[in-house]
């Protein structure tokens, strides 16, 4: 009996670090967030974006990106990992998959909660109106706004939820840290792409990876409340 008081005490010890945790992520996020974009908006940082894309080119031609032809092309590739298109294939691939593991709830929670965010995305976009970097040549074509970068805020909005809600319903521990670390990685190498391509500057990835790390950092508090706190955790 002791035991198990002892074991579930620690369960419930672990599980409200993780709470309190998340939410002290979300709060300094947030906090970085609104400053940033006070930055932007006032044009502070466009000596160091305009310095880092320039950085990224060739000093005798700033249409030619520094490295290898292969390099360019990896990026094109990476970057298209956090579109529209891909994402959508991608939530609607793990939903049909929740759906017939007959995890109704969740299908339908990780449904709303990454629609929201992408509304989110092309609100903010719409409300900060900054124009892309002229500063360079764009390597991929792009036809709306610059800030906070969408494909960075819906990578991170979409990889990351959907590696929590992943990892809720993985029963063996050694792989619950699985989906968040590969949705980190991927969240981090499309915002790289997009400043490589020229197509945004290095704040407007760092304000889409913020936005989109609070969103999935509200999801995650959400899915809590909605679907219920995972058996065993």
């Amino acid at each position: 009996m002791q035991h198990l008081k002892r074991h579930l005490t620690r369960i419930i010890s672990v599980a409200e670090a993780r709470v309190w945790l998340t939410a002290l992520v979300a709060a300094l996020v947030t906090y970085f967030l609104f400053e940033l974009t006070g930055e932007v908006l006032e044009g502070e940082t466009r000596a160091f974006d305009e310095s880092v894309l320039l950085m990224l080119r060739d000093t005798s031609d700033v249409g030619m990106p520094v490295g290898p032809g292969w390099l360019t092309k990896m990026m094109v590739d990476i970057t298209a990992l956090g579109g529209v298109t891909v994402l959508t294939l991608i939530v609607t691939i793990v939903v049909v998959y929740l759906a017939l593991r007959r995890k109704f709830r969740t299908a339908a929670f990780v449904t709303v909660s990454i629609l929201g965010g992408w509304a989110l995305s092309s609100a903010m976009k719409l409300g900060i109106a900054r124009p892309r970097p002229e500063v360079v040549q764009h390597l991929v074509e792009v036809n709306d706004m610059s800030f906070p970068s969408g494909h960075a805020m819906l990578s991170a909005i979409t990889y990351l939820t959907l590696g929590a809600m992943l990892s809720r319903i993985e029963e063996q521990p050694s792989l619950r840290y699985f989906f968040p670390l590969v949705a980190l990685f991927l969240t981090f190498i499309i915002g790289l792409s997009r400043i490589y391509l020229g197509v945004h500057y290095p704040t407007d990835v760092l304000g889409g990876w913020a936005a989109g790390t609070v969103w999935a950092c509200a999801a995650w508090f959400a899915a809590r409340w909605f679907l219920g706190r995972p058996s065993g955790r």
